[in-house]
């Protein structure tokens, strides 16, 4: 079987928006989807509460946006924000099209034992309340809104024709080359990259594979399992930021990472209580005490935003000592408990939790990063020919807190963005291909030592004019420090499995370290404690030969933990500077030593190291960190 696979457009991920842009391309298009494990493994599977978008007679999409821009603290993306929530209606009816079982308003006939749920309208759907929406706007199919929609997706990209997936396929690394690609035509070091495929380790046959596609489409999810306690599944670790940090591309609001308020509690459980049982009416309590203590945090009590919600849990546990509190909705009538949340109801009664009669242990959870690649509505990124949706990407939708439920219409929105603009950059990529071989004909022809003058411009505003990259305002940077190794040491097998460097202890302690430091609350003190610990790690790596293999990335199991571990210690770092150099408390992220505003938003940005290693992620000694002196900002 070749290593080398051809295709027009390549997916990495294979969740809500990998899934919805392959199926709004044109089907004439041949598209690879790439899943890094099993179909049902990420996050859009495990939704449960729904998708939000303006449906009722009642709303608007300018209340959706007023309440998005207050969850937001900010930080939202207005302009952005109101595109995405302003195609809402539109990208629910396309979901009831392609046969999601949204529960309705009115039960369906006992008789009809095949409903044919594409045939749904918007407004036959039930409408549910979460947390910050003024109203009811969120769309569910019972309480396992994510698996009946991927389910629905799978099943159709399962018998699209032109579409391949590829489970158990995880991308390394993007390739990206030259836009115009003759030598002749080059502009000293300014030329315009394109990315057209990517490395992938194919996990079936332990092998590297090479993908070359025209056109790139990053859906890969989030980050959340570099904590210990998260809702995403075990391949949500953020190679997609890296992928494409490396490529080129510019990284925004990495320290928003939202915690969910209400994670069971019960041992090692990452499963989620629905925040819609909060909008139905159920309460929080401290377990010692039996105080309803939203009432005293928020006029919104139990439906104040994410962050607001989580906080105040975390108070609670840190003087109650218990580890969690008690969400009830025991005082709601247990046939409606039992019909509204049956998924939630059979899972907690088979731990032995009754919901109708007892209460719920939680406890926050990582949820959902609010940052990721910076992209534009349509999800196109700083790389021509890459784009980015989901929650890999940075839309400025969520800000510095993601409102309930505006995760899966994200997905769909911006998915379909993308499906509606590749086919132009295709075009416009043929044109400048064809244009470029013309010239080299008559340049060859012509026998002319240097290419027309026209010809040559022509080219470059061509390839110009071929890609439009996202725009930011109000932005701070983030001082990542460098290395003086300007090169990555050789690969050295006899060393690479070392007994002092345990691959899978390190990823362990990595995850603590990071929720115990860079959690709900954090400050100096603990940013600093990680920044040191996430070094020492990087150094032992280095030292038993460890990190990465410069140009030879993994062929086997043993490599692929070392590469993996070596993007996430480099992805930690990332996410601990952003948060170490925001002087402030706002949104998702708290400050315990500044517990205020700043007077002007302004969104974090790493900038693209186009020349990075992981030598020059890895290396950091304390004579080169940036200094950052905290106590000099008010």
């Amino acid at each position: 079987m070749s290593n080398i696979i051809k295709t027009d457009v390549l997916i990495i991920g294979a969740g809500l928006a990998g899934l919805s842009t392959a199926l709004s391309l044109p089907k004439s298009l041949n598209i690879t989807v790439l899943s890094k494990a099993a179909l049902e493994v990420c996050s859009s599977h495990y939704a449960q509460g729904g998708i939000a978008a303006s449906l009722d007679t009642a709303d608007s999409v300018t209340d959706h946006v007023a309440d998005t821009l207050i969850a937001g603290a900010g930080l939202c993306a207005t302009d952005n924000t109101a595109r995405i929530l302003g195609a809402g209606q539109q990208a629910v009816q396309w979901l009831c099209e392609q046969g999601v079982p949204f529960t309705q308003t009115t039960l369906t006939k006992e008789n009809d034992n095949t409903p044919d749920f594409s045939v749904l309208k918007t407004s036959d759907l039930h409408l549910t309340k979460e947390g910050g929406h003024g109203c009811r706007r969120v769309a569910h199919a019972d309480d396992a809104t994510g698996r009946h929609v991927m389910d629905a997706l799978i099943i159709k990209a399962q018998t699209a024709t032109n579409i391949t997936i590829l489970p158990y396929h995880e991308a390394l690394e993007l390739l990206t080359s030259p836009m115009i690609s003759s030598s002749s035509f080059s502009m000293n070091d300014s030329d315009i990259r394109h990315c057209r495929g990517a490395l992938v380790f194919d996990h079936v046959n332990e092998r590297q594979l090479t993908i070359h596609s025209s056109a790139v489409v990053l859906a890969s999810g989030g980050l959340g399992q570099l904590f210990k306690r998260a809702s995403a599944p075990n391949v949500c670790v953020g190679d997609g930021v890296m992928m494409a940090w490396q490529a080129g591309c510019r990284l925004a609001n990495l320290e928003f990472v939202q915690f969910h308020p209400t994670g069971l509690a019960l041992d090692d459980s990452s499963f989620l209580i629905s925040e819609a049982l909060r909008g139905e009416g159920g309460r929080l309590y401290c377990p010692q005490t039996g105080t309803r203590f939203m009432l005293d945090v928020d006029e919104r009590a139990e439906l104040a935003p994410r962050d607001i919600v989580a906080r105040a849990i975390a108070n609670q546990i840190s003087s109650n000592g218990l580890g969690y509190v008690y969400l009830d909705v025991s005082h709601l009538p247990a046939a409606f408990i039992k019909a509204h949340f049956p998924q939630i109801y059979q899972t907690l009664l088979a731990l032995g939790i009754d919901m109708t009669t007892d209460p719920i242990p939680v406890a926050p959870t990582a949820h959902y990063s609010c940052g990721g690649v910076v992209t534009c509505a349509n999800g196109l990124t700083d790389v021509a020919g890459l784009y980015a949706a989901g929650e890999v990407a940075y839309t400025g939708l969520h800000g510095a807190n993601r409102l309930a439920s505006n995760s899966l219409l994200e997905c769909v929105v911006v998915g379909r963005n993308i499906a509606a603009n590749l086919p132009s950059y295709l075009t416009k990529l043929e044109r400048l291909k064809n244009l470029e071989a013309l010239e080299k004909t008559a340049e060859a022809l012509e026998k002319m030592p240097q290419p027309h003058t026209t010809a040559y411009y022509e080219l470059h505003q061509l390839a110009a004019d071929i890609w439009q990259y996202p725009t930011l305002e109000n932005t701070q940077f983030v001082i990542l420090p460098y290395s003086k190794q300007s090169s990555y040491p050789t690969y050295n097998a006899d060393k690479a499995f070392h007994s002092d460097v345990d691959i899978a202890e390190i990823t362990i302690a990595l995850k603590a370290l990071l929720t115990a430091n860079m959690g709900i609350t954090r400050s100096a003190k603990q940013l600093e404690q990680a920044l040191q610990k996430i070094e020492q790690w990087q150094e032992s790596l280095i030292y038993f030969g460890k990190s990465n293999i410069n140009n030879n990335l993994p062929t086997t199991f043993d490599e692929l933990a070392i590469f993996q571990l070596a993007k996430q210690l480099a992805l930690a770092t990332m996410i601990v500077q952003s948060a170490y150099q925001r002087f402030e408390s706002r949104g998702g992220h708290y400050r315990e030593d500044y517990p205020n505003l700043a007077e002007t938003p302004l969104t974090s940005i790493i900038l693209p190291r186009r020349d990075a290693t992981f030598e020059s992620m890895n290396r950091i000694i304390e004579d080169e960190r940036y200094s950052i002196p905290v106590t000099d900002h008010i």
